[in-house]
């Protein structure tokens, strides 16, 4: 017997528990939303909230407004200087650094102990009691897994307390017995350079038996090109022959997935989606055949979402539903609250259902990463497949992209502009253009309507991004590695001019 199937039987009892996701949703949730409530009625914000009087939803929905960081980040400030019971019962000592908002630099998303254990950790248990449920050939666990993560720094100076990357967070605080399989050392895992830690992992890991690994999609594939350099092989199964399974999130793979294909050629190899933030583990892929998500409905966390028509009018006031009145084929901006001490807070990705029954979803994208300039609401999901369309008619791949619109040139014609690096150019840049025009056209009616004869929005721009553009960027601003993407879409130019400038 394997280690893999010895290791393996701690998940079957949850493999059964997640079962209950296909026909209690709504118990689930209901459960989650008790427990939350209950558990912070003591604080500073459930007493202002009157958490005590609150009897289910109508009443949580009630008392409690949504909120945005900004509307939050005056309790988190008092929270990180050491102030107990302000959102969430106690000291919360850990603090998750994500991208900042329009007056911050950084977002600081509190993590408690019970939203480490209940919502983060869940999230990667989870991740591999429903892989080895559709692989029930696995070895994975006779192998190493190769995690990426980032770094972290002192909060405050305040004792114990740290502010970082969540994957830091994570792997400063995982089970010491996990680190008897996991690569690299711990000391690797959190250096702040990433150049440095990209060499540093790829070569503690050349020669080890990688079966599994996890990460995002665009800094894994940093460090496996760099394995590659090391060791001279042309594919990556040559370096790691039991390699099995990609658990990867952060980003969208499809603009990366075929760069992994021509890189990891073994028909045997998988991949898993995840939806991990910083402000939970809110998703994981349950069928290898469906691109949707399983909505996690039994951890600290609990949602409501707010229709996008809605969210993006002016005037029009934001009304949340909770889980059980959602539709399917309707872009939803997610709202969520949570075991680290987030109400009603307004996450900044948008999804779409697929299924309520069980719940399953897509990530159509940001509630600020759109294009609208013109009517036409163009989204990253429909970027997404434009690129995947144009890359499959004429064999190119993308290594990363942005766009924005152009308000008005020298002939007063507007247009969108895309900044794209290619992995594999196209022969024909122009009808690489053309093809994802058309397909942005197909699958998005408002756009088609806004190009309809060239009247309102003229046919796309494509400049070619010189190689390893965005990484010098995001180098530039210092958020090179972790957590840290690219914005694919702006209503504004001010990223795509910064790029534009270093681009030559």
């Amino acid at each position: 017997m394997s280690l893999t199937q010895i290791i393996g039987k701690i998940f079957v009892p949850r493999q059964h528990e997640l079962e209950r996701h296909v026909h209690e949703g709504e118990a689930l949730q209901r459960r989650v939303l008790s427990h939350l409530v209950g558990s912070a009625k003591d604080t500073e914000y459930g007493r202002k909230h009157l958490f005590a009087a609150v009897k289910g939803y109508d009443d949580f929905s009630k008392y409690v407004p949504l909120n945005t960081y900004e509307e939050l980040k005056q309790d988190i400030d008092r929270m990180r200087q050491g102030d107990r019971d302000v959102l969430w019962p106690g000291h919360v000592k850990w603090y998750a650094k994500s991208s900042g908002t329009t007056n911050d630099k950084s977002k600081f998303i509190p993590v408690s102990s019970e939203g480490l254990q209940k919502v983060h950790y869940a999230g990667g248990f989870d991740s591999v009691a429903l892989y080895l449920r559709n692989n029930p050939g696995s070895r994975l666990f006779d192998g190493r897994a190769l995690i990426l993560g980032g770094s972290h720094a002192s909060n405050y100076n305040q004792p114990g307390s740290l502010v970082g990357d969540l994957s830091a967070i994570l792997i400063e605080n995982i089970n010491p017995l996990a680190n008897l399989v996991r690569i690299p050392k711990k000391s690797t895992a959190l250096l702040g350079d990433f150049e440095e830690k990209r060499d540093r992992i790829a070569r503690e890991a050349l020669h080890k038996n990688v079966t599994n690994i996890s990460g995002v999609p665009s800094w894994m594939l940093s460090v496996l090109h760099r394995v590659m350099e090391l060791s001279g092989k042309q594919h990556l199964e040559e370096v790691w022959p039991h390699l099995e399974v990609f658990f990867h999130g952060g980003v969208a793979f499809t603009p990366y997935r075929k760069q992994y294909e021509q890189l990891i050629t073994s028909p045997g190899m998988h991949y898993m989606e995840t939806y991990n933030a910083s402000e939970g583990f809110f998703g994981l892929q349950d069928d290898p055949a469906d691109p949707s998500m399983l909505l996690m409905l039994d951890y600290g966390v609990f949602y409501e979402f707010i229709p996008m028509e809605e969210f993006t009018q002016a005037g029009t006031p934001r009304n949340a539903v909770p889980l059980w009145g959602v539709e399917k084929n309707r872009n939803y901006a997610i709202v969520i609250s949570t075991a680290c001490g987030l109400w009603r807070y307004i996450l900044g990705d948008t999804v779409m259902f697929t299924s309520l029954n069980p719940y399953k979803f897509v990530i159509t994208g940001r509630t600020k990463h759109f294009i609208n300039a013109f009517g036409e609401e163009l989204i990253i999901d429909n970027a997404e497949k434009g690129l995947a369309y144009a890359c499959a008619q004429t064999g190119a791949g993308v290594s990363e992209y942005t766009a924005a619109p152009v308000f008005m040139d020298e002939r007063a014609k507007c247009r969108h502009q895309w900044l794209i690096e290619f992995a594999k150019e196209p022969g024909d840049l122009q009808q690489f253009a053309a093809l994802l025009d058309a397909k942005l056209q197909e699958i998005n009616s408002d756009y088609e309507a806004k190009r309809y004869k060239d009247i309102t929005l003229q046919h796309l721009e494509i400049i070619k991004a010189r190689p390893h553009l965005f990484n010098d960027w995001l180098k530039a601003k210092g958020k090179l590695g972790g957590q840290h993407k690219v914005p694919r879409l702006c209503n504004s130019r001010e990223h795509i001019e910064q790029l534009l400038k270093m681009n030559g």
